[in-house]
């Protein structure tokens, strides 16, 4: 039974302050003594980065698309477990999902699951009396949505906050918030979305505390803290990760981060330490050798365009790296990863372990993806389906090797990535929890060794 209050941040459109908000509500939560739980929905690695500094608990993603619906409340219950409250950043506006698939993986299908009152944060700039239009619009598109009230966000002046107060009189929705117009709380971004905190740590403590001030003036915690009493109780058990028999001895698996290798889901950590693994992170910057004893290695997503200099220059454990994947070890490599075992990134030199160059490109590539496995590897087994998320400025020459990890059914069909000897190095990006066997499979394949 799930009884932890909650709210979820949403907004019109992506651009109208969801993040600002939802960060900002954590920190000032938190700053009262209260032991918040922070949530995105999506498959978006950074923003929780910036939930967890403003909360000091793990940011973790809920997403329908990639896990299935069933999985979103006993993940919320597994993240929210002896907390005060919950708060769950919303994705792009809030009834927009996983294309052409209708409410799926959209903020208000999760707040549905969640049966969690929504915020709306409504970006007021250059309207005023429209206002209520707009949130009537939104407040009844769908009946299961329960929009529990609204926070203006860039208001000018007084005058422009009556006016707007006035017109949402009229809607029957209490305004919850107001904040000024003013400059953008310093969160500096690049091709992909926000930096990630890793890579900015001082300054990523500045800007959350911003945001808490901000939201603390400019909001009525009181009255938001009672919305999210008001969620009633779910009666979905908690997603329990320590589901495998932990045998002796545990064989080491190596997890890299570090700046040049953020975007990782908490549960994948934990799956693997359910299956029997000891998980230990090393950062491929500084390190110049893998952890003692290591069986296995994941590399997940990040931004290894940005340090490939740095990453190239630490030639011990590049050669590490090599020599580990040469010996048939398990090694598990999601988009970074797969750029870090090519043999060149950017002119610079990487592990070789893959007979590919990669660049940066000036096409995004991003988007959900249902794929299949073409090559039994330390993840799957051929003919196993998943779903995951692309999501990339780079490209690879060439794009799939002779035993390619994934068969891809849209946007277009075609093969992606590698698996040869233990390694399965792939772009696609995908949640162990929704097939915790993938943790399982993997622990065994290193415990074979």
């Amino acid at each position: 039974m799930v009884t932890v209050p909650r709210l979820v941040i949403a907004a019109p459109a992506s651009g109208s302050g969801k993040t600002t908000v939802a960060t900002g509500l954590m920190a000032a939560f938190t700053a009262r003594g209260l032991a918040v739980s922070p949530h995105k929905v999506g498959p978006d690695y950074i923003d929780p980065g910036y939930h967890s500094l403003a909360t000091g608990r793990p940011g973790r993603n809920l997403d329908a698309y990639m896990c299935g619906t069933d999985l979103i409340a006993p993940l919320f219950a597994h993240g929210s477990a002896e907390c005060d409250l919950a708060v769950v950043e919303g994705v792009m506006g809030l009834y927009d999902g996983a294309s052409g698939q209708g409410e799926l993986a959209s903020t208000a299908q999760v707040a549905k699951l969640l049966r969690a009152p929504v915020v709306l944060v409504v970006d007021a700039s250059s309207q005023s009396r429209s206002v209520a239009a707009l949130v009537h619009g939104f407040a009844s598109w769908d009946p299961e949505v329960r929009i529990g009230g609204v926070i203006l966000n860039k208001v000018a002046s007084d005058r422009h906050e009556a006016l707007l107060r006035d017109a949402l009189d009229e809607s029957g929705l209490p305004v919850l918030g107001v904040l000024r117009r003013a400059p953008q709380v310093a969160t500096p971004s690049r091709h992909l979305g926000l930096v990630p905190v890793a890579e900015r740590q001082g300054d990523a403590v500045d800007a959350v505390r911003a945001m808490g001030e901000r939201v603390r003036a400019g909001c009525d915690l009181d009255a938001l803290m009672a919305l999210a009493r008001s969620a009633p109780a779910l009666a979905d058990e908690a997603w329990e990760p320590a589901y495998a028999v932990v045998e002796r001895p545990r064989p080491v698996v190596a997890v890299a981060g570090g700046a040049a290798f953020t975007f990782a889901y908490a549960e994948h950590a934990e799956l693997l330490t359910a299956a029997g693994a000891e998980v230990v992170v090393f950062d491929p910057l500084r390190d110049e050798k893998l952890p003692a004893g290591t069986a296995g290695l994941v590399i997940g997503g990040g931004f290894p365009e940005m340090y490939a200099p740095e990453l190239s220059a630490n030639e011990p454990l590049r050669r590490a790296v090599t020599e580990l994947a040469l010996s048939d070890a398990p090694v598990a490599a999601e988009c970074a990863g797969l750029l870090y075992l090519a043999r060149e990134l950017d002119g610079k030199p990487m592990c070789g372990v893959l007979d590919a160059t990669a660049r940066m490109s000036e096409r995004l590539t991003l988007g959900y993806r249902q794929a299949v496995a073409v090559s039994d590897s330390p993840l799957a087994v051929a003919g196993t389906r998943t779903r995951g998320h692309e999501f990339h400025r780079t490209a690879l020459d060439p794009g799939a090797g002779p035993a390619p990890a994934w068969g891809m059914h849209q946007p277009q069909r075609r093969v992606e990535g590698y698996v040869q000897r233990g390694v399965h190095a792939s772009y696609l990006h995908t949640h162990w929890a929704a097939s915790p066997e993938v943790a399982r499979r993997f622990v065994e394949h290193c415990r074979a060794r």
